[in-house]
Parts: structure tokens; sequence; C-alpha cells
């Protein structure tokens, strides 16, 4: 995969990611980094404080003559082999940082931020320069190390809107024993290719919890020839599949008038052609006894649904090879305690 914004957003809000720490958000809150959506401005607004902008901002810096440092902790909403990320400075202009750079590390279970803060990070981009009113994208290329907490540096001060940080999710193969969501993001599922995102990516569709609003779906434009819209993902390893969820929530007018879903490498169908309704959750069961690996969503002839859910059991190959992935991405320090014998009791 040659453009890393293809692998999932690790850090959003969305996804469970979580702001920790921060050195100063005087201006604006470093929460904002990981909300979803791109950046607003009103050229109008100001508060006590000053102009407010949709990102994070720290004061100037004075005690150290602009020589210092800012920064904002977040814990990734699942851990991951980090593959790039975006320092999006939209709409800041006069007040960007000129340089930024980024850190990772590893801990399990939750750390608190102090805990967090006085771990050892692992450099996964050296200070770099940026530009203002700019996603700036970098990839990276360190050694494949699984991160659970990143650190962006700013230098001096200034605002960043947004941070994106896209990655290959390695799941605690600990909570993938027994029944689970085979498409979930979190479990490592990923969204490999579509037909058409008009109005909203694909990757909403195996984002954890229900969707908010409409956008927060995978929705494609009108179709105005004789074909249909489809998806494929990724599940998080071979698996055997017992039930389907298409949920069209939010779709009252343009959900798809029927859907089936089949094994993406075979094309050995799971759910044959099947009428959907508006704004509904859909639960089917499937029938087909041969383990899957991604499967392909096609919709008839066009329009939305919210959420995927694909609930089934990870053969013990899977399980292995889950395990054995994500001990070898561990620090060693960390992986030296842990029995993967125990993974799937």
């Amino acid at each position: 995969m040659t453009d890393f914004t293809a692998w999932p957003e690790v850090a959003a809000r969305s996804i469970g990611g979580s702001v920790i720490a921060t050195s100063d958000e005087l201006f604006a809150p470093a929460d904002n980094l990981i909300i979803d959506g791109p950046a607003v401005h009103d050229a109008t607004a100001f508060s006590s404080r000053g102009k407010v902008y949709d990102g994070w901002e720290t004061r100037r810096r004075r005690q150290d003559r602009g020589q210092g440092v800012d920064w904002a902790v977040i814990r990734l909403g699942a851990p991951a082999v980090i593959r790039g990320v975006v320092v999006d400075t939209a709409f800041f202009t006069g007040n960007f940082p000129p340089f930024a750079s980024i850190e990772g590390t590893t801990l399990l279970g939750y750390p608190s931020p102090d805990e967090v803060l006085a771990a050892s990070w692992m450099p996964l981009l050296d200070k770099t320069e940026l530009d203002g009113d700019t996603a700036n994208a970098f990839a990276i290329s360190v050694a494949e190390r699984l991160i659970t907490h990143l650190r962006l540096s700013i230098y001096p001060d200034g605002g960043v809107a947004r941070l994106r940080v896209h990655g290959e999710i390695v799941a605690d193969p600990r909570f993938l024993g027994g029944r689970i969501d085979l498409a979930a993001t979190v479990h490592g599922a990923r969204i490999t290719g579509c037909s058409n995102m008009f109005y909203a990516s694909p990757a909403n569709l195996i984002a954890p919890g229900r969707s908010r609003v409409m956008s927060d779906g995978w929705e494609t434009a009108r179709r105005r020839d004789d074909g249909n819209d489809w998806v494929t993902v990724v599940l998080a390893g071979a698996a055997f599949v017992d039930d389907v969820v298409i949920d069209t929530s939010r779709f009252v007018g343009n959900a798809p008038g029927q859907v089936r879903l089949t094994d993406a490498s075979t094309g050995t169908e799971l759910l044959g052609l099947t009428r959907l309704q508006p704004d509904t959750v859909h639960r089917f069961p499937v029938a087909q006894r041969e383990a899957v690996t991604e499967v392909r969503v096609d919709v008839f002839p066009d329009g939305g649904l919210s959420r995927l859910r694909v609930n089934g059991r990870l053969t013990d190959v899977a399980k292995s090879d889950v395990a054995s992935r994500w001990l070898s991405l561990l620090p060693p320090d960390l992986a030296i305690g842990i029995d993967p014998a125990t993974f799937f009791d």
C-alpha cells in the first residue's frame, strides 16, 4: 500500500482516541486535534482570549525566547503500526508552528497520564518543517513497532488544526477469542476497495458504535446506469461467519433497495440478494461454513449504509497468526512476560 492514508485513522475520537495531556492550550483545546471532519473557520469569531480557531493553539512562548516546545499526548483508539501522519495546519497562517516532531510509545492496559509521560519514547518523525494552512503529510518508515500513544511536539508554539494518524491496527489477541465482530476496525479489519464514496467514506461502516448522523456512514452518488455499488472489507483474520448486520439507520429516502454479501476471494454467497428497509438494523444468519478472509457487500443500485457487522469466530490458524504478529511488534520487555498459550482460553 503506497498511499498511507488508505490505512485506517487510529487516533480519531470516533475510534476511541483521546488527548490525555498537553503542555498548553490557552487559545484552543488539544482535543480538537482528533475530532472527525475537517477544520472549519469563522473569520468573525472571537472570544475573550482572542481569535477562535478549530484546532489546538498554544500561547506565544516568551520565557525561553521562542526556543522551547509545546506538546500534546494522544492515546490511540487501537494499538497500531504507524504508516503515516498528517499534521494539518488549516487556517493557521501567521500562527502555525514552523516545525513538528512525533514520537510513540507502547504501554498495555490503562496507564495514567503520568505513567505515559514517564515512558520510553521512540522517534517516529524527526523535527520537520511545516507549512501554514496546509495538510502536511509524512510517511513513517521507522522499524515496525506496535504503538499505543503518540506525542506531537511543535516548535516553539502555535496552532495545529488536526492530527491524522494512519496505521495498521494489530488487535490484542487476548480479546479476539470467541465470537467477535470480524469487520470491526478496532479488531484489525479494514476497507480494501469500493465503487463510490461521493457523500461519505466506507471506513464509517466498520467504525465503533452506532451512526450519529447520515454522514457517519457510507453513501454513494445516485447511479444513472444499470450497475450497482459495492465495498470490500478484509476481516480481522480467516474466520467462520455466523451472521451479519446490515444497518441502514439514518438513511430514510436513500437506503439501498437490496444487498448481497459474498466471499470476496471466491464469490461464494454468504447472504443472497435480500431486500432492505430504510432506517433499520437488519440481522441475517449466514449458512456458509467455509472460512472467509475478505467480504464484498453489493448494494442495489446505490445508496447508504451506516454500519456493517460480520459476527463470527477466528480459525485456529488465524488465532495463531494474530498472536505471533502482536507479540513480534511489542517491545521485548513487554513481550517477555506474556504467555501466548493463555490468549484464547
